[in-house]
């Protein structure tokens, strides 16, 4: 059974007229009506009564008709699909993504696709860069979100957003009396900070930019989340050096100041092996309009 026999059928069953069918398929008459001889045939039963003044549904045809109608629709649907498949609209993605991303750039981001591209599905894995790094590798992630500079070899990266640091400091500290923090204030002070194995690149930059403007940090502890950081900071015990966008959830008691470190900035990036398919695309290009530009 042809889906063309199936299309005339319909045709003709809407129309009750041989000529006017065969004009809105765009056949001639005899063609017409030898596809529905031939769907007749198969089937083993009458479609129509047809006569030199009437076409009239069988009550066979009658049955058939929305099931016709039916695979039809399905028949369009799925090449709807395999079109959109083709077009990289349409799929599942995994992503992985430090925890600081989600005050921000991942809710655009998921905003972004759900609007645009429906029918794409983000598997979402919450893992630090290395980690991120080596699913990569693996073939186990097709995205990740983490904080740079990570040269990594077999990977790629690209800037999607920076960051100016903050302090963050525990209600009745005495830098809260100051509207911005110099790194000079820090001395003597220890500090919690991101422990450099969850993101190598942005320690070891953010000790330089340190260094540079005459500081040596006192590291109280280095940590692995951000939000633990927090945590320690609200029950009073250290203050915490981190990116702005980290710190946009602070527990009630903790107060976020800026600090001045030049012109260092905390990036996060996009990280890839690489695009083999309309899928990988598609997002990389949504990331492309959403962040690279505005970075």
């Amino acid at each position: 059974m042809e889906i063309k026999h199936l299309r005339s059928f319909v045709t003709l069953a809407e129309e009750l007229h041989f000529g006017r069918a065969a004009q809105r398929l765009a056949i001639v008459q005899p063609a017409l009506s030898a596809q529905i001889r031939l769907l007749e045939e198969e089937l083993g039963v009458r479609l129509f009564e047809r006569n030199r003044h009437s076409v009239t549904l069988t009550e066979v045809g009658k049955v058939f008709l929305p099931e016709a109608r039916g695979t039809l629709h399905q028949a369009a649907h799925a090449a709807d699909v395999a079109k959109a498949c083709g077009r990289g609209e349409i799929g599942t993605l995994r992503l992985g993504f430090v925890s600081s991303v989600l005050p921000e750039l991942l809710p655009t981001l998921l905003r972004a696709v759900r609007e645009r591209y429906p029918l794409i599905q983000l598997e979402l894995k919450d893992l630090p860069g290395p980690d991120q790094a080596s699913a990569l590798k693996k073939g186990q992630l097709d995205f990740g979100l983490m904080r740079l500079p990570a040269v990594i070899p077999g990977i790629q990266t690209r800037k999607l957003l920076q960051e100016d640091f903050v302090l963050a400091l525990p209600a009745g500290h005495p830098l809260l009396e100051h509207e911005v923090l110099e790194p000079a204030m820090l001395l003597g002070t220890p500090v919690l900070i991101l422990a450099r194995r969850y993101a190598p690149g942005h320690y070891d930059q953010m000790m330089q930019a340190l260094n540079a403007l005459g500081v040596q940090l006192e590291v109280a502890s280095e940590l692995g989340e951000f939000t633990t950081m927090l945590a320690l900071v609200s029950a009073g015990m250290g203050i915490g050096l981190l990116p702005a966008n980290a710190a946009r959830a602070l527990p009630s008691n903790v107060l976020a100041k800026a600090l001045h470190l030049g012109q260092h900035k905390a990036v996060t990036g996009l990280a890839w092996v690489d695009l083999n398919n309309p899928l990988k695309s598609t997002l990389y290009e949504l990331m492309a309009e959403l962040f690279f530009e505005a970075s």
